[in-house]
């Protein structure tokens, strides 16, 4: 059975039972991937949308300050996800430790792809019109009704008009507060922000990922690409299923064991009571609030959960 690196000490793998949950675990996200492909293949519901209607849905058709490309590319690929990426590299090639990595890497992706299947779920059921419908459903300007209905009759481009009808919520915000509302979480649990000892600089590094995805959903109303709901509403669900991704893989963030994901301190747990705790040596260090003598932040090893399993093996 291969050996898992964690810290500088080497563990026993979980296993069979474990890595065959995991491999359960990516294949859920490649069919998220798979059914959120599908639900930007199928046609929107179409709102009705009357003469006196188009008062509020005749702004500029403008192009985006974040590309519509940029949504899985740029703005929650390379900012929602490829930067906390990042920091889960930096930190696991500082302290080594694995589950860090695979559960972080886990459960952003799930915070991303959960709110992209449930965003354009509600895009393609709701069918709301953009404020910029008017042009997209009538680029030359000349506006064309049913004499029965007052319904639209539009005459645009048909992937123009079809992405028209895609209002409610909106994308950007959703998957760009999914993946930088889940780094924020992670961030918490990493610094110790909520240790009770009032460092402020803690949270101001915690809320700028928020304030990064804010300004992503702010531009959407900006470009009128949005109504104001619709970048409230994505916030919303971004932010909710980030929260519960970030939950089912790491403790609270003023937990006292935040600093690593539930698997690891469970893996810990498994190892003493199989009797192997007494040939390793294994302690995880967090980051210590107090700097020392030069001002750097030092470590320090603190777990209710290792230091139960230390005294309960000494005679």
């Amino acid at each position: 059975m291969p050996d898992i690196q964690l810290g500088c000490h080497t563990i026993r793998s979980h296993g069979t039972k474990v890595a065959t949950l995991h491999m359960y675990d990516w294949i859920i996200l490649l069919c998220l991937a798979v059914l959120d492909g599908l639900l930007n293949i199928i046609e929107p519901f179409h709102r009705f949308v009357g003469r006196d209607m188009m008062t509020d849905l005749s702004y500029p058709l403008k192009g985006n300050t974040i590309p519509f490309w940029a949504v899985p590319v740029c703005s929650a690929l390379l900012i929602a996800i490829v930067l906390p990426l990042v920091i889960f590299a930096v930190i696991y090639f500082k302290k080594k430790n694995v589950y860090d990595l695979h559960h972080g890497i886990l459960g952003i992706l799930y915070s991303v792809l959960i709110t992209a299947v449930i965003t354009d779920a509600i895009k393609d059921g709701v069918g709301r019109p953009r404020p910029d419908f008017f042009w997209r459903c009538f680029p030359d300007g000349k506006p064309n009704f049913n004499n029965i209905t007052t319904d639209v009759i539009c005459h645009g481009e048909k992937s123009v008009i079809k992405e028209g009808h895609k209002s409610f919520p909106s994308g950007h915000s959703s998957w760009s507060f999914a993946g930088l509302g889940f780094l924020a979480w992670y961030l918490a649990g990493k610094l110790k922000a909520f240790d009770r000892k009032g460092h402020i600089a803690k949270l101001c590094l915690v809320f700028l990922p928020l304030l990064v995805a804010s300004l992503v959903a702010v531009s959407r109303v900006d470009d009128y690409w949005h109504h104001w709901q619709d970048v409230f509403a994505g916030g919303i669900i971004g932010l909710t299923v980030a929260s519960f991704c970030y939950l089912q893989f790491f403790p609270y963030p003023f937990d006292n064991d935040a600093l690593w994901p539930h698997a690891y301190f469970q893996q810990l747990a498994e190892t003493h009571s199989n009797g192997n705790a007494n040939s390793i040596n294994i302690r995880p260090t967090e980051f210590e609030d107090e700097p020392d003598d030069h001002g750097d932040i030092v470590l320090r090893d603190t777990s209710p959960i290792l230091e139960s399993m230390e005294s309960g093996r000494r005679p």
